[in-house]
């Protein structure tokens, strides 16, 4: 006769209910702003190759050169370890674009993780040019660890921007990231003036710290950038789709319609 332990199992049932009603709710969110990009006429699209991802970007006019943490033959990502978006106008030419990938800092923080240029390549040794250099002053950065979610690779053409599309997209890829990962942090980098015009609240991220530069090449061109870190805690993230949170942004709009369209 088999032998169990009745508290372990109906915790595990507890665990197992919660899981099921946490996913629900992260789908009925996509459900909402998926029907508010419909309505734009945008058709939203979720793809896990990243080779399609790189052929894709590298065929949108426009859109800035693939990071290389995104590109498959300097960084694989692992199969469930990332995800990209994509969205298509009426005429099917790309109007969206994001990527998302998890990184395991169970050993390591996020700082360092930069700062070693493994966030961007595999075998930074190998792949990384002599002139590549990453510097991360962001205080919070060492202490962001374990499971990360790194969002990036974000672009939006431009007859597309100023209606509130940030916003939808970021509870989108929070959703999915929280239900493939449940990760301890979910992160990004944004520039100056993303602050300055009120983007990273879109983006519904609550924390930014200034000073990570990041100098590497990408598609034969040198890049310079100076980036804000802007996170959200894992505990911030389940309340936001905790089937026990009554969220409004989750359950209307990011936007009241008269909004729709500000910046």
């Amino acid at each position: 006769m088999w032998k169990y332990d009745q508290d372990a199992v109906i915790k595990l049932g507890t665990v197992a209910m919660k899981c099921l009603m946490d996913s629900l709710r992260v789908s009925r969110a996509l459900q909402i702003h998926d029907d508010i990009l419909a309505e734009k006429g945008i058709k939203l699209r979720i793809g896990f190759d990243f080779d399609e991802y790189t052929r894709i970007t590298r065929a949108t006019p426009t859109k800035e050169p693939i990071e290389p943490n995104f590109r498959p033959d300097l960084s694989p990502i692992n199969p469930g370890e990332g995800y990209w978006i994509m969205g298509v106008d009426k005429e099917n030419a790309v109007a969206i674009l994001a990527a998302q990938r998890l990184y395991d800092l169970s050993n390591s923080n996020l700082a360092e993780h930069f700062q070693s240029l493994k966030a961007f390549y595999a075998d930074p040794t190998v792949r990384a040019n002599r002139s590549d250099r990453c510097t991360c002053r962001a205080p919070s950065a060492k202490t962001i660890t374990g499971t990360v979610a790194y969002h990036g690779d974000y672009w939006i053409r431009k007859e597309f921007r100023g209606q509130g599309m940030s916003a939808i997209i970021a509870r989108m890829t929070h959703g999915l990231s929280f239900a493939m990962w449940a990760p301890d942090f979910l992160c990004a980098l944004v520039e100056r003036w993303a602050l300055d015009k009120g983007l990273v609240a879109q983006y519904a991220c609550p924390h930014h710290e200034a000073d990570v530069s990041i100098l590497v090449e990408v598609e034969g061109e040198i890049v310079d950038y100076e980036y804000w870190l802007i996170w959200r805690t894992g505990e911030e993230l389940r309340n936001e789709f905790d089937c026990h949170n009554r969220n409004a942004l989750i359950l209307t709009p990011p936007f009241p319609p008269t909004q729709l369209a500000a910046t």
